[in-house]
């Protein structure tokens, strides 16, 4: 949504914003002293380089926050990472939704990921407690931040004369949120349309007449970024002297960033050779057959609270797509070469966990590519082992296999099981189910008209940071 609108016209532009933006962790000083030094980095063939640049990948993490107009002032609506290869010059957004529940920068707490960055405010931390959450999800280094509130964001579509876009389906919904906890009508034909800034910021935040909610809204709001991408670098807007101005003396108060004015005037100097004609996108999500999440729910108060989990219990998924966002083909090349391997797997469980056992079972051949499974039950025990472990049955002979299973289930590796059985097995690889993945995958994934039906999901507001607890 809005980090959106000023992602792609700030971070590809890198033009000053002027004195009244607030940019963190930098010293004080004048806009025309802050001016003169952007100027003379146009000019100077010694620059400085941008962080991560030299590592052959820059970071942004771009915000979307309601503002003081709105219920949530800096609950993050939006939470999107920009991702900048220096050397083969693409650009990659990843969408990653709100209702993740995720560790809380280095505490000990649990949260929604929109209420990170309201955490850290009230903590006088800043936006730091939101970096290194997304640095432990994702894996990856965040190297800048921006964000921008609804205010902002409409100010950008409208000084951009609007934006023309393809409206992806039919919406009407009678009770979207406006300002001042009020409530409007919202309703927009499918089809070809310019938006003028209103209308545009409404597009991004619709979610509840959206059969795909969240996720839905987050891929309109990577399709409304590069329409503003697009339109912001045409030659008529690039080059417009009154349009560039008028932006600069609207975002002032809308923008907060801890990237420097000379840091922006190295990303215009970058942008020249950037390819902004094809951004890979990714939108993390649930409900599909190839989804990296499923819906659970804490119990907050007297409120059973939706969230979204990552489907194995940990994020080394989301740290896989991560990484090789700029490289799809690997993850589709690995699952090529795993269902090559035509690996077979023994499950030992408890039969009281035959729903754990029958989702993990279904994950292995429908989704990672293993050619069997074979359930086995073990005798009832008085309390099952804390961990997942595997056993190899021929070492090294399946290697893709056995570091897909390793990674993903985060099983702990043996040379023999730790119990006799009369069950002897061929199978490349025994697996004995754990409190762990028990835990993980007894687990009932909502419909998404369930989630449509509480009031949680739907409210702009966010729960206090928790102890990490049990998923119900």
């Amino acid at each position: 949504m809005l980090a959106l609108g000023y992602g792609g016209f700030l971070l590809f532009q890198g033009i000053s914003l002027g004195e009244r933006m607030q940019i963190e962790n930098t010293p004080s000083r004048s806009f025309l002293t802050s001016l003169k030094k952007l100027t003379n980095s146009f000019f100077t063939t010694k620059q400085t380089l941008l962080r991560g640049e030299a590592a052959g990948r820059i970071n942004i993490l771009l915000l979307g926050r309601a503002g003081t107009s709105y219920p949530g002032k800096n609950l993050t609506d939006t939470v999107m990472v920009m991702s900048i290869d220096t050397t083969t010059k693409q650009v990659a957004l990843l969408s990653l939704p709100r209702d993740l529940y995720v560790p809380i920068g280095d505490t000990d707490l649990y949260g929604k990921l929109n209420g990170v960055y309201q955490y850290g405010l009230a903590q006088d931390e800043g936006v730091e407690p939101l970096k290194k959450t997304i640095a432990t999800i994702t894996g990856l280094p965040i190297h800048y931040f921006v964000t921008i509130d609804f205010d902002g964001f409409e100010k950008i579509v409208d000084t951009l004369g609007g934006i023309s876009l393809n409206v992806v389906r039919d919406f009407y919904d009678p009770r979207y949120p406006g300002k001042n906890y009020s409530y409007e009508t919202f309703k927009i034909k499918k089809g070809w349309q310019t938006l003028d800034g209103a209308t545009a910021l409404k597009y991004v935040r619709e979610r509840h007449n959206d059969p795909e909610g969240d996720f839905g809204r987050s891929k309109r709001q990577q399709q409304l970024i590069q329409a503003i991408k697009s339109k912001a670098f045409s030659l008529g807007t690039f080059f417009n002297v009154v349009t560039v101005n008028n932006l600069l003396d609207t975002l002032g108060d809308s923008v907060r960033t801890d990237m420097s004015l000379e840091d922006m005037g190295r990303f215009l100097d970058l942008a020249h050779n950037i390819d902004t004609t094809n951004v890979t996108t990714v939108v993390i999500d649930a409900w599909k057959k190839e989804s990296l999440l499923r819906v659970s729910h804490i119990q907050v108060g007297d409120i059973a609270a939706f969230i979204l989990v990552p489907r194995v219990g940990n994020f080394s998924e989301l740290v896989d797509t991560s990484h090789t966002i700029f490289h799809r083909d690997e993850q589709k090349k690995r699952k090529r070469t795993i269902t090559k391997e035509a690996s077979t797997v023994t499950l030992f469980a408890q039969r009281t966990d035959s729903d754990a056992a029958s989702e993990i079972a279904n994950l292995l051949t429908e989704e990672m590519g293993f050619a069997e499974v074979t359930l086995v039950w073990l005798p009832a025990m008085d309390k099952r082992q804390e961990k997942s472990i595997i056993v190899e049955r021929m070492s090294l002979t399946k290697p893709f296999s056995l570091d897909e299973l390793l990674k993903k289930f985060s099983l702990t590796q043996m040379a023999t099981l730790p119990f006799s059985t009369p069950h002897q097995t061929d199978s490349d690889f025994n697996i004995v189910l754990g409190s762990d993945l028990v835990e993980t995958f007894s687990l009932k994934e909502a419909t998404p008209e369930e989630l449509a039906a509480t009031n949680d999901p739907a409210s702009p507001e966010s729960f206090p940071p928790q102890p990490l607890k049990k998923l119900r």
